[in-house]
């Protein structure tokens, strides 16, 4: 039978039954139809298939896989065909344990570099992120396994992520926002899409009509499921009716009881419930159908390629007089205890139980080198500089001709569940790097983190090597890397600011408790500062290599454009050094006197490209008319501004050294915009401040309330924070967060980032949080004593009396 056929058979109850999880991790079957139960599970950067049946915070160890490096990491490499061969071992690895879909990958834009998850996510870029999305879920779907493209949408940061109300200005949802999501959806269908928690312009992400069914469905041409993220469904009735297919993990039957009964009553109409259903069906019969038996996969090989994936994207972000590599003869001193354990992966739902886990002090021994080796520092969360470890380092980089050391974020400071409020190394890491650069002066520094950090000591030293989190193979790419055995061509998928004030959303991240408006609109990351021309560390693109590259000829198809056109931009890339090497070449368009808040300048292509010493290559890279188009939020299309552009090529969004413009039709803008919000147009370079009368006007409402007012009443979506303000609230959430530390145990950074969400969770999600212990009618009644009803509900009485 197919689906359709499956569907017309099913009873009203199997129906409603079909729409929520079995538990943690599995879906319900109807075996008399033949549809069995199929498994999903955490990614995104490989495969975390848990024994445990309710752990989705990566407390307890899953079973082995590879971990391959973040996609904080893999985005560096701009290497589609990389992402896809990541994509099919991952894609082998879900078939071996009999994964039907692997929950990844995430493609939220990395607004502030605060955000703890960032490590997860790609870039600050929308094509970037949807280029590298698709060619990974084109890898794992091609071995028959499906994905869940998240978080959908406008889901940039931890704090609040379950209630708050991301507040963005159409223009920049959908320029910024939503295209990362557009191109995967496009160019690669994933079988599941997985809404957010949060709220999008005051609609929850998962009874959202507009994102859901008019854009995902109607507009793109989604055809797989949506399924919420763990936790995420706020009104279930509502969710059937604007297209939330699957509810994770389930909450029961309670949620399946609602649906039942409002189909009786008349509330939902059943076809509604049909359309749902059906597209549960078609994914379990496609899961059923790419099933393979006895599947294996070779580790070595899945191990191999997570090295050669760091050795493709990992980033050079400084080296003076040619430091690295690595010298033949010189003698070597290796620094900090990330050499020995290194960080690789984030904290969370997507925590790897790796299949193996390199050493650099090992991969230098098996490599034959002689160094000696001083600890640095301790690994223990909040540890503080030790003189005695910094004392051993500065004593054996004396006497040696380069010191290298490994630092960066130790596990627990980068987390789901939490941002950071700092962009500082711990200073047990900077006092080392001070200390050891004022006795040599040849120094390099391997970075290990998911995201960037200010870098105090970065003038006093020669070299420095970016790794990000880069999966289980880290430390031995980078001794490759170190020694010249591999030659770094990464780029950066983000900037790194001098400043956490420079960021364009420092004034509004996090943001309210209830609401995080979105005030630098679609100035996001390289579009606020190339525009403003604010210094940065290091810019979006910026990457180097132990060689150069030339950049000439550029060449256009034809001199203008017009709507429905294809523009061809060719050039020529030669590789003028000593050694052979790979080269991200990129592409920009600048609008010239635009009537609009255009960037300076936005990324519209890139092509890798690997050369021999001495050869030249052609690089081509076709423009579209989306390449060109804004969108108008006034019409509700994207439109291209008619005039001249600037189409710019070169290795970094900063260094672009070919230039040709191009004239292109199309509309005259009389917009009248400058007068509206005229800080859009003229960016500070010193403070991004936008006024509330020009957010408003670009905003095109009236914003909403921050915060809960004192006298507004406690409801289910009152968060365990919220309510812990109370009385009786601070004595049930002390209750809560007792039972969960005694229950999930961890280690004491696992057990913050248990706090923090909890905290933050509001109160309908304890349901699922507590396996169903804190059951629906406690948490209703818990609401009526928070607002001032007695207690009447027996169990809740017996729990605030614990």
């Amino acid at each position: 039978m197919n689906a359709k056929e499956i569907v017309s058979k099913l009873t009203l109850e199997e129906k409603a039954s079909l729409c929520s999880g079995k538990d943690f991790w599995t879906l319900k079957s109807v075996e008399r139809l033949g549809l069995s139960t199929i498994m999903v599970t955490d990614g995104p950067h490989g495969l975390r298939k848990q024994d445990a049946a309710s752990d989705q915070l990566g407390i307890n160890n899953s079973v082995p896989s590879t971990c391959f490096p973040a996609a904080s990491a893999s985005a560096c490499s701009f290497d589609r065909d990389l992402l896809f061969r990541i994509g099919q071992a991952i894609g082998e690895e879900c078939l071996q344990e009999k994964v039907s879909v692997i929950l990844g990958p995430g493609v939220n834009i990395k607004r502030s570099p605060l955000c703890g998850r960032n490590f997860e996510y790609f870039s600050e870029d929308p094509y970037v992120s949807g280029e590298m999305a698709a060619a990974l879920i084109n890898g794992i779907q091609g071995k028959g396994v499906g994905t869940s493209l998240k978080h959908y949408a406008v889901n940039n940061q931890e704090k609040a992520r379950f209630v708050s109300n991301s507040v963005v200005d159409e223009r920049a949802l959908r320029e910024i926002y939503l295209t990362a999501f557009e191109i995967a959806v496009k160019k690669s269908q994933p079988w599941t899409v997985m809404c957010s928690y949060n709220q999008i312009n005051g609609v929850y992400g998962c009874e959202n009509q507009k994102l859901l069914t008019d854009i995902l469905r109607d507009e793109w041409g989604f055809a797989g499921l949506v399924m919420t993220d763990w936790g995420a469904m706020n009104d279930r009735l509502e969710g059937v009716k604007t297209g939330l297919d699957l509810e994770m993990p389930g909450s029961h039957g309670f949620n399946d009881g609602k649906i039942v009964a409002a189909v009786k009553s008349g509330a939902l109409d059943e076809s509604a419930l049909d359309k749902v259903v059906l597209r549960v069906v078609e994914l379990i019969l496609k899961s059923q159908e790419n099933r393979r038996e006895s599947y294996r996969y070779d580790k070595a090989a899945h191990h191999a390629l997570a090295k050669k994936a760091m050795l493709e994207s990992a980033v050079l972000l400084k080296n003076d007089n040619g430091l690295l590599p690595v010298k033949n003869g010189q003698s070597l001193a290796v620094i900090g205890g990330l050499a020995e354990t290194p960080r690789y992966q984030g904290i969370g739902s997507s925590k790897i139980n790796p299949t193996f886990l390199d050493s650099a002090l090992d991969s230098l021994k098996a490599a034959g080198v002689s160094f000696d080796y001083a600890k640095g520092y301790s690994l223990e969360p909040g540890s503080a500089a030790d003189p005695a470890f910094i004392e051993e380092a500065c004593k054996i980089a004396a006497n040696k001709d380069h010191a290298v050391i490994f630092a960066g974020l130790p596990d627990g400071i980068e987390s789901e569940g939490f941002d950071r409020d700092t962009l500082d190394l711990p200073e047990s890491h900077n006092q080392l790097v001070q200390a050891v650069a004022k006795v040599n002066p040849n120094v390099t520094v391997v970075l290990q983190l998911g995201a960037p950090v200010i870098l105090p000591w970065a003038q006093n030293v020669k070299s420095i090597l970016l790794m990000y989190a880069g999966g289980q193979a880290v430390n031995s790419a980078a001794v490759d890397l170190l020694l010249g055995k591999a030659n770094p061509c990464g780029k950066l998928a983000e900037t790194w600011p001098l400043s956490l004030r420079d960021t364009p959303c420092y004034r509004y991240f996090p943001g309210n408790p209830r609401s995080v408006e979105y005030r630098e609109s679609i100035f996001a990351g390289y579009r606020y500062y190339n525009t403003a021309e604010k210094p940065v560390a290091y810019p979006f693109g910026h990457g180097l290599s132990y060689t150069k590259f030339a950049y000439s000829d550029l060449k256009l198809s034809q001199s203008s454009f017009k709507p429905g056109d294809k523009l061809q931009v060719s050039f020529t890339v030669k590789n003028t050094g000593n050694t052979a090497g790979a080269e991200i070449a990129q592409v920009y368009i600048a609008a010239k006197n635009s009537a609009i808040p255009r960037p300076s300048n936005e990324l519209k292509g890139f092509e890798k490209v690997f050369l021999q010493s001495g050869e030249s290559k052609t690089v081509s890279i076709n423009l579209d008319t989306r390449s060109f188009a804004f969108y108008n939020a006034q019409k509700g299309s994207w439109d291209i501004e008619g005039g001249e552009y600037e189409i710019q090529a070169g290795p970094s969004s900063r260094d672009l050294p070919l230039r040709i413009a191009v004239q292109a039709a199309g509309e005259k803008l009389s917009l009248d915009q400058k007068d509206k919000y005229p800080e859009y147009f003229d960016l500070p370079k010193n403070d991004f401040a936008i006024s509330d009368a020009s957010f408003e006007a670009l905003y095109g409402r009236k914003l909403p309330p921050g915060s809960r007012r004192p006298d507004e009443p406690f409801d289910l979506n009152s968060t365990l924070g919220e309510v812990a303000a109370t009385e009786t609230g601070k004595k049930f959430a002390e209750l809560v967060l007792r039972q969960a530390s005694q229950a999930l145990g961890g280690s004491g950074d696992i057990l913050a980032m248990m706090e923090n969400m909890l905290m933050d969770l509001p109160m309908r999600g304890l349901f699922m949080m507590s396996g169903g212990a804190i059951t629906p009618p406690v948490l209703g009644a818990l609401v009526d004593v928070l607002n001032g009803k007695p207690c009447t509900d027996p169990a809740l009485a017996a729990m605030l009396s614990q």
